[in-house]
């Protein structure tokens, strides 16, 4: 299996906490989960596969740090590399820019040359649009953690057991 580094994007630490929790889920360490506003190409080197998460904010778009991030991820290139996508929102105050941020890191790294696994069914979230809905699904695993943070944990239990097979 290759190696796993979890890169996200956090403002109020929200994601961040989403982040170590799905690390732990994954078995990552800590030494291999990073704040995206300090990822370097060489830090890059260092993964096969990258599980990358972002808050979403205003009307759908990325956390603020994540703006110079894509532009390292695509300067380093991500060709060979797995990629698994999470994103938080809020679903009640945005029904209609759900994860937007989710989608928008999405839109910005799906021809980078990377395999992105880890969709997700719309099924059980209660949104009316989202940027992040790709095909009928999301790009990733969309959490609410404003307005269902009681299902958080067993969604990423169900989505770790729908990729982990995937991640190598």
């Amino acid at each position: 299996m290759s190696k796993i580094g979890v890169i996200y994007g956090s403002s109020t630490g929200t994601t961040e906490d989403v982040a170590r929790r799905i690390a732990a889920k994954v078995g990552v360490a800590n030494a291999d989960l990073h704040d995206v506003s300090k990822l370097t190409e060489e830090l890059l080197d260092n993964y096969g596969v990258l599980l990358l998460g972002t808050a979403t904010w205003g009307s759908g778009e990325l956390q603020d740090d994540w703006y110079d991030g894509v532009k390292i991820l695509k300067k380093h290139g991500l060709a060979g590399k797995t990629v698994a996508l999470f994103g938080c929102g809020d679903s009640g105050s945005y029904p209609d820019t759900f994860c937007g941020g989710m989608g928008e890191l999405y839109a910005e790294l799906k021809d980078t040359g990377a395999r992105f696994v880890g969709a997700t069914p719309v099924d059980g979230y209660e949104f009316d649009d989202s940027p992040a809905v790709v095909d009928g699904q999301f790009v990733g695993l969309p959490l609410d953690e404003a307005n269902e943070y009681d299902k958080t944990d067993a969604r990423i239990d169900a989505w770790y057991e729908q990729v982990k097979g995937e991640l190598n």
